[in-house]
């Protein structure tokens, strides 16, 4: 495992690359080479957001054993999509970023879109179904500390990250169908799927209520045990 020695470089890594690098990439791919190469463009944003995982740890051996437990939470992830209406993709990504970091949340929403849509699609949005997750995975690994420590914040974040998914999608949405970003039409985009939004906000919310304590106590004692 490669690791990232300096830590103002790390420090810039994870400023730039979810910040600036990845969406400036999905960009490039919408309005330079349109839909002809989106798969360039997803593997793109899954190498640059292995390089924010990296950024996230200074030990070989520690970051050898943090991607095992990311590979072992994607495959769960990618699993969970098949489970009609309900998707557990948010809830395992919150979990993982608010006991493995950040880095390591958007690790793991980033390749389980990638991933996942080898079966149910890949296409344009991919890549940002793979920024929208990643993004959830990112912030709550800034919060982890309060989602933690508060199962109704947890589950008001879970809520939330629906909703912010939707709000990021619908921007691939609008470009789609119009070309070009046109805030009238961004608009009826979000009011036409706020059944949609609702229902996957919800899941989130049960899948949080379900799944958080007992995923948690594991990736704890797996921290303790291995040293991660």
């Amino acid at each position: 495992m490669i690791t990232i020695k300096s830590a103002a470089v790390r420090k810039a890594v994870k400023i730039l690359v979810p910040l600036l690098f990845i969406p400036g990439v999905i960009a490039l791919g919408v309005f330079v080479f349109r839909e002809k190469q989106y798969a360039l463009i997803s593997l793109a944003v899954a190498v640059l957001a292995l390089a924010l995982f990296i950024a996230g740890f200074e030990r070989k051996k520690t970051g050898t054993r943090r991607l095992i437990i990311v590979a072992v939470m994607v495959a769960l992830s990618v699993a969970g999509r098949f489970i009609p209406f309900f998707k557990p993709v948010t809830a395992l990504t919150i979990i993982t970023a608010m006991y493995l970091g950040g880095e390591a949340g958007f690790l793991v929403g980033t390749l389980s879109a990638l991933v996942s849509n080898f079966y149910f699609g890949q296409g344009p949005w991919t890549p940002f179904q793979m920024f929208a997750w990643g993004l959830i995975g990112l912030v709550a690994g800034i919060l982890s500390s309060p989602l933690k420590k508060s199962r109704v914040f947890l589950l008001i974040f879970g809520f939330i990250s629906g909703m912010g998914y939707s709000l990021i999608m619908d921007v691939w949405t609008v470009l789609w169908y119009n070309g070009a970003f046109n805030p009238a039409l961004y608009i009826t985009a979000l009011s036409t799927a706020v059944p949609y939004t609702l229902l996957y906000s919800v899941s989130n919310v049960i899948f949080l209520w379900l799944c958080a304590c007992p995923f948690g106590e594991k990736l704890e004692r797996v921290k303790i045990k291995y040293g991660v």
